[in-house]
């Protein structure tokens, strides 16, 4: 039950949006137990953002919400492969983007929790 929210200052294109989320998609594999089947994402384009006080050069932020936890290995392998998704689709450098990691042990869905 992974969730991967993108916030850029980049404007998204519905085929630029579509290969994100396929990118993004096989990337969520680099956590043990997490596949496509059940990734939720969405894209927040278009956002005034400023990083280290300078508005010149576009960032992105990645927010990425598990059920459960992964090892520290696992969320390197996928910080790298966000930012080099992020990095290449969207033309950001990868100095101007940031991932958080978020786990929870209670997750919704269906109208009950796992």
């Amino acid at each position: 039950m992974p969730y991967i929210k993108t916030t850029t200052s980049v404007t998204l294109d519905s085929a630029k949006k579509d290969s994100l989320k396929a990118k993004l998609g096989q990337a969520i594999a680099l956590i043990p137990g997490k596949s496509e089947a059940w990734l939720m994402l969405s894209f927040e384009d278009g956002a005034y953002m400023s990083f280290k006080g300078d508005t010149s050069e576009d960032c992105a932020f990645a927010e990425v919400s598990l059920f459960g936890s992964a090892s520290d290995a696992a969320y390197e392998r996928l910080t790298q492969a966000i930012c080099e998704i992020l990095s290449e689709e969207l033309g950001v450098k990868l100095s101007n983007i940031y991932v958080k990691y978020e786990e929870t042990n209670h997750w919704g869905w269906n109208g009950s929790n796992f």
